[in-house]
């Protein structure tokens, strides 16, 4: 009845307001609840908010809460008590991510909010100062989860309360973290059953993937995710299969993931190669993406042909990008050499150590076509801050999906979001390109939005700031006895409707 998985690298906080990546995400989702939430196919289904509305202007939303719905049980509420879940909770909470004093990584979700509202008991008003189509989809992200007003007297960080299938029970950090289940939780399953089915969810933090692995091996840990170097092939064959000694003991799920793996060119480089749209087209036609995912990730992604958008948002496959064409490649260089002179042109590209064998099947696929490549190994921490900065000539990257809508990615690409201000670490400028993306905010017909979106997709294979690679795939073992773990494309880990038999 207790479900075991590890997180090599340590959880930083149990509070939502810092549920910035995967580690800390997943924690969070077992705690808290949100406004609303994503289905398996990223459709916006309700949570908390039994229903809403949205304006014609598409400014102003207004939830009705459910009226079933308790915090954990806390001595903050009276011993052994819990409360009903009311609007002013959820005021509470959506405005600590704006509040200097908690400098929350979410607070940009709400720079477009113009004012947080609560109507009554069990109604909520949010006003936008503009319409923003994609707005409905940030509230389900774990920033947005919902705490009691009394967590302001409390550390929720190391003592967190919230409305989830799991409530807390104990951590000994870097050691184990232990979630109990939510005895008054709110759901139930199609027969009536009340969820979650688990008794407790139980955390390990062994730093090292091969230990890891062991430990699942072993059963000592029920499921594995992503895919390691130390043993994607003791696991998996090139065409992404289970090996044979382990089909009868272990299951294997892919799917789709709202993750693009690329290289970013830094397009305010004074390298004359990198200037070079010749050049950076190039570097795309030059290798084989194909082969790269069969041999290196045992087969497991998409390669990346098409553009930046990935599989499993409209827009995917729309367009038609870059593919292995070393002749074409060659007569691009070409093209560079005469327009300026550089006959032995380089190219220096950054990386961290996980990234390094798919990054040295490039520079041997570009040193094939005349371009020397030199490969600098860094840790992920000083790649950020250097990429931020624009001190970084070509860099190994990935953007997974905040929320389910194309918007997300192609921000990146948006002259004023340019770092360290915001995402866009390319920073990529196109009046062209501006223009069309602040048109796209201001549709609210989806089939009309996702046209620019194309565009805006066009645009980027077009001008080359990036090499995409490829786009990433969910992928899960785990052991038999294991029912009801779902797939979902933002590789959430939802537990509360997981079982375990003998």
């Amino acid at each position: 009845m207790v479900f075991r998985y590890n997180e090599h690298a340590n959880i930083t906080s149990l509070d939502p307001a810092f549920a910035k990546d995967q580690r800390n995400i997943w924690a969070c989702e077992q705690l808290y609840n949100t406004l609303v939430r994503l289905d398996n196919k990223l459709n916006i289904e309700a949570d908390l908010a039994e229903s809403w509305t949205i304006s014609e202007d598409g400014k102003t939303y207004r939830f009705q809460l459910r009226d079933d719905v308790y915090f954990h049980k806390n001595a903050v509420f009276g011993k052994d008590s819990t409360r009903q879940l009311v609007s002013e909770d959820v005021i509470y909470s959506l405005n600590r991510l704006v509040d200097p004093a908690i400098a929350s990584p979410g607070s940009w979700i709400f720079e477009k909010v113009e004012h947080l509202k609560a109507i009554d008991k069990s109604t909520i008003e949010i006003k936008l100062k503009k319409a923003f189509p994609a707005f409905l989809g940030t509230l389900s992200m774990k920033y947005c989860s919902i705490l009691p007003q009394e967590s302001e007297n409390i550390n929720p960080r190391k003592k967190p309360i919230g409305t989830g299938p799991f409530r807390f029970q104990r951590w000994i950090e870097n050691e184990k973290l232990v979630f109990r289940k939510n005895q008054v939780y709110f759901e139930t399953d199609e027969d009536g059953e009340q969820l979650p089915y688990l008794e407790a969810v139980a955390i390990s933090f062994l730093p090292d993937k091969q230990s890891e692995f062991m430990a699942f091996i072993q059963g000592k840990i029920d499921f594995l995710s992503g895919l390691d170097p130390s043993y994607k092939d003791e696991l998996l064959t090139n065409t992404g299969q289970l090996q044979k000694q382990y089909q009868n003991e272990i299951k294997l799920d892919k799917s789709p993931y709202l993750n693009t793996e690329y290289l970013g060119f830094n397009m305010e480089s004074e390298s004359p190669e990198i200037q070079s749209l010749a050049f950076r087209q190039a570097v795309n036609y030059a290798f084989d993406r194909t082969k790269m995912i069969k041999y290196l990730r045992n087969g497991i992604g998409r390669p990346a042909h098409h553009g930046f958008i990935p599989k499993g948002l409209p827009g995917f496959e729309q367009i038609e990008a870059y593919t292995y064409q070393p002749q074409k490649a060659k007569q691009l260089l070409g093209d560079f050499k005469n327009e300026t002179d550089i006959q032995k042109p380089q190219l220096r590209i950054t990386t961290n150590a996980n990234y390094l064998d798919l990054v040295e099947y490039i520079q041997k696929s570009l040193e094939d076509i005349g371009i020397t490549v030199d490969i600098e190994v860094l840790p992920p921490s000083t790649i950020r801050q250097q990429r931020s900065a624009g001190q970084l000539d070509l860099f190994r990257a990935s953007w997974i999906a905040d929320y389910p809508d194309a918007e997300n990615y192609l921000g990146l690409f948006y002259s004023p979001q340019k770092a360290p201000r915001g995402p866009n670490y390319t920073r990529f400028e196109s009046e062209k390109y501006d223009s069309i993306f602040e048109k796209s905010q201001t549709i609210t017909t989806d089939s009309l939005r996702y046209a620019l979106y194309t565009q805006l997709d066009q645009l980027i294979v077009e001008k080359s700031p990036i090499v995409p690679l490829y786009y990433d795939e969910v992928t899960r073992f785990y052991h038999k006895n294991v029912k009801g773990l779902e797939m979902n494309p933002i590789n959430l880990l939802v537990l509360k409707t997981v079982k375990k038999t003998k």
